[in-house]
């Protein structure tokens, strides 16, 4: 298993989310199956696996409690694990911090994350006393290392990063937010501010261990032994990140992941093609394909169409809670404000049917 520094310390390129555990039953954040769910981190760890991701909302609040558990047998010194505070599901810091320390069954926790800092969120992550507090918890030794994680604009991501010296930022980073979403554009600012960055959804929720038919058939005919997910880890190989994350449901897919990180084998320029190839068969498969070129910004009504469109796409791959990028913006510049006139249609130089997404989106309450 290929390592990273940080700070002086050896963590596993290859990181364990505990979103997608084993469950004892079907149904989204379900309690964890645990004999099922420690089998995959005995494995990880027997394989050099040191870093484990959860959340104070992940299964119910049954994620922590069962890595508490599951961690109990090895040394503390020798696994990372991360813990993110939810505004939304427990907003005082104060209540919801120790609970996850008596969860995890430890005195510290080495990556701490405000969770999901957004467009809609920021306000409320960085203006509720909340980071001052994990700041005098990191000067008492129970946070090592303080950061958050993001789901938003650009611009968003440099108002966060200017609040206070981060420790780290994770992002979500995997080749079709690279080539169709702003997943580049956030990697290269924290480059700019030195900041230790840390991977998510790197095949897109299992998005892109499946794709589309001739997407899929793209990278299968290349590599016949090579499943999906192992072509989406391989682009960020030779990114500057310092843990990948992978959550992981069962041991199978522990197994593929492991044989991809232990191998450490980036892509080739040519390979990277063929990925960029499969990705653009894919997009074009569910989504809009705006290039923001923003010929269409003579809309009567003044709708910000390429960024209405952004969200389409983030909706369309990543479900309907994603639209609610746009709960901040006014009635006015909703895409319900859309009356079809089709003066952009006509400016496209794709020739999208830009009436119809907007419609669409309308159709779901904006």
């Amino acid at each position: 298993m290929t390592r990273k520094d940080f700070k002086g310390k050896p963590i596993s390129h290859l990181g364990m989310g505990a979103m997608r555990l084993p469950q004892v039953e079907e149904g989204w954040g379900k309690p964890v199956l645990f004999e099922k769910g420690a089998e995959i981190i005995d494995y990880l760890m027997a394989q050099g696996v040191n870093y484990f991701d959860t959340a104070y909302v992940y299964h119910g609040g049954d994620s922590e409690r069962f890595l508490g558990r599951a961690l109990q047998k090895y040394p503390r010194e020798s696994y990372f694990l991360a813990d993110k505070y939810n505004l939304l599901a427990q907003p005082d810091y104060r209540i919801q911090f120790p609970e996850q320390l008596e969860r995890l069954q430890t005195d510290y926790i080495d990556f701490y994350l405000c969770h999901g800092i957004s467009d809609n969120h920021i306000k409320g992550y960085l203006g509720n006393g909340g980071v001052e507090y994990f700041l005098e918890e990191k000067a008492k030794g129970r946070i090592k290392n303080l950061g958050f994680s993001f789901h938003g604009r650009p611009s968003v991501l440099r108002q966060a990063l200017k609040y206070t010296q981060w420790d780290f930022v994770m992002i979500q980073l995997n080749y079709y937010d690279w080539f169709h979403g702003p997943a580049k554009e956030q990697y290269e600012i924290l480059q700019e501010h030195n900041i230790p960055v840390m991977a998510m959804e790197p095949a897109h929720g299992g998005l892109l261990a499946r794709l589309n038919e001739e997407g899929a058939a793209l990278l299968q005919n290349a590599e016949p032994n090579r499943s999906l997910a192992s072509w989406a880890f391989r682009f960020l190989l030779d990114l500057n990140i310092t843990v990948i994350l992978s959550g992981m449901s069962n041991m199978e897919q522990a197994q593929d992941n492991i044989a991809t990180f232990q191998e450490n084998k980036p892509l080739t320029l040519a390979e990277k093609e063929l990925i960029h190839a499969a990705s653009s068969s894919f997009f074009k498969s569910i989504g809009a394909t705006c290039t923001f070129c923003r010929y269409c910004d003579g809309c009567p009504h003044k709708l910000d169409i390429p960024e209405l469109l952004r969200i389409y796409n983030d909706y369309r791959v990543g479900g309907d809670w994603r639209l609610k990028r746009m709960d901040p913006l006014p009635p006015s510049e909703r895409p319900s404000q859309c009356t079809g006139c089709g003066i952009c249609v006509g400016q496209c130089p794709q020739s999208l049917d830009i009436p119809k997404f907007m419609a669409e989106m309308a159709g779901k309450g904006y």
